[in-house]
């Protein structure tokens, strides 16, 4: 049966697909390049060829392997390139994916946009704050569509379910929560010594703008992410797509302040990043937490879901594609008014306590990433506004960027959103951005 509904949503989807094939013709695709394409870039350049109005023009990583295998999964023959630049002077792409390391986001973003092509960017978005917000005022001056993949934006039942906590279907939402919870103890990413790379040049390649360090295995390719000079660790890994959810659900847009706790207490591994901390923003009436827990795996929640947003009327459930809603009890009568009899009642039985509202739920299965390719494709031809547009996932990344920023400077940070600066904290201004290497630069 799910796999039904899914196939189901899937053709709906592509109905627009197939008229635009009617009325371009079945030759006018839009030519897709890749810049990265292990592990996440290999999951959506598959998620792009589910679409047939859309092909691979060219490919282009360090990895001989990572190009080989997506070339093999394309039609035609996609052009390979090590060089990002000459990918982008490739007349056949229209369009760029870029699935790198964060710390390469910004200056591949900007150097597509200046190349006339769209660009479909992984999250998180950028590394630094400064980074995003240059990111969006030059997808601005170029007039590019630009969608940011997190990918729950597009997922039919969650924009359903925003929709329903936006228009007070579970009261005011006080709290919401994000758990990524796993246990890596006891070894983790492991601890490899630092040695020579296994090619200096793919070493410097692969580095660009980030400081110059000795190399060590852990610090390129899937495990970069566990390493401040290249990402934000998992408050930006996994963090984004909950304050994303939780935005899109609340309709706002920037967090008042923020503070955060946690470190390395039991994981015996070469990381940076924390094994176990919590983050905490104001989000101007509701408190938005974070938990990170790699050293235990037991759920976060009695659901075992990965989001909560707990509201006056109900309480709403997020796993993936799918949500519920779990109604409040109440009573009419306040607190004082209450006698020990009925108190005693309400703790026995709860009969005294009215449900606040029936019980909601919507969606099935994962949160896929083909519908928001599916959008992203879309917009292409009618240059309209993505879903997850690089504005929402400049404004979603930074929120997390500063929760990382306050867990290094152990601080509660008060945040400026329209100045994108601390106002109590002058010297945590110094984390909104970082010297490059020359002789890169953010343009």
């Amino acid at each position: 049966m799910a796999a039904n509904r899914r196939q189901f949503a899937r053709t709906a989807l592509a109905a627009g697909a197939l008229s635009y094939s009617r009325i371009l013709g079945a030759n006018d695709r839009v030519g897709v390049g890749y810049i990265g394409l292990g592990n996440r870039g290999d999951q959506v350049h598959e998620a792009f060829l589910e679409h047939g109005d859309q092909f691979t023009a060219a490919v282009c990583d360090l990895k001989e392997s990572y190009m080989d295998l997506a070339v093999k999964k394309s039609r035609g023959a996609p052009r390979k390139y090590r060089d990002y630049r000459r990918l982008l002077e490739d007349r056949d792409v229209d369009a760029v994916v870029i699935a790198t390391p964060d710390h390469w986001h910004a200056l591949m973003f900007i150097d597509a946009c200046r190349a006339g092509k769209d660009v479909y960017v992984e999250k998180p978005l950028s590394l630094t704050v400064r980074e995003g917000r240059r990111m969006v005022e030059v997808a601005a001056e170029t007039k590019r569509v630009t969608q940011v993949g997190i990918q729950r934006r597009s997922v039919p039942a969650l924009r359903e379910a925003a929709e329903f906590v936006r228009g007070g279907g579970i009261g005011q939402v006080t709290v919401a929560k994000g758990y990524h919870v796993q246990n890596e103890w006891p070894a983790g990413i492991g601890a490899p010594p630092d040695g020579p790379p296994p090619s200096e040049e793919e070493w410097e390649a692969w580095l660009g703008p980030a400081p110059k360090r000795a190399y060590n295995r852990n610090r390129m390719y899937y495990n970069f992410r566990w390493f401040y000079d290249y990402s934000g660790g998992q408050i930006t890994n996994f963090g984004v797509h909950y304050m994303d959810m939780i935005r899109m659900c609340l309709g706002k847009d920037a967090p008042l302040a923020v503070t955060a706790m946690g470190g390395k207490y039991a994981i015996r591994d070469n990381r940076e990043i924390p094994d176990t901390c919590e983050v905490l923003w104001d989000l101007g009436g509701t408190l938005v937490v974070f938990t990170q827990y790699n050293a235990n795996g037991a759920p976060g929640n009695a659901r075992g879901t990965e989001l909560e947003l707990r509201g006056t009327k109900g309480t709403m459930y997020l796993q993936s594609g799918r949500w519920e809603v779990v109604p409040e009890r109440v009573s009419d009568l306040e607190f004082g008014q209450r006698t020990p009899v009925d108190r005693a009642v309400e703790r026995a039985w709860g009969a005294s306590r009215k449900p606040a509202m029936e019980p909601r739920s919507g969606g099935s299965g994962s949160a896929e990433t083909y519908p928001h390719t599916r959008n992203f494709l879309d917009c292409i031809r009618s240059r309209k506004k993505c879903h997850c547009d690089v504005l929402e996932g400049h404004l979603s990344t930074a929120a997390c960027i500063i929760g990382h920023i306050a867990l290094r400077t152990k601080s509660y940070l008060e945040w400026d959103a329209r100045a994108e600066r601390f106002t109590n904290n002058e010297s945590a201004n110094r984390y909104l951005h970082y010297e490059y290497r020359k002789p890169y630069r953010l343009g």
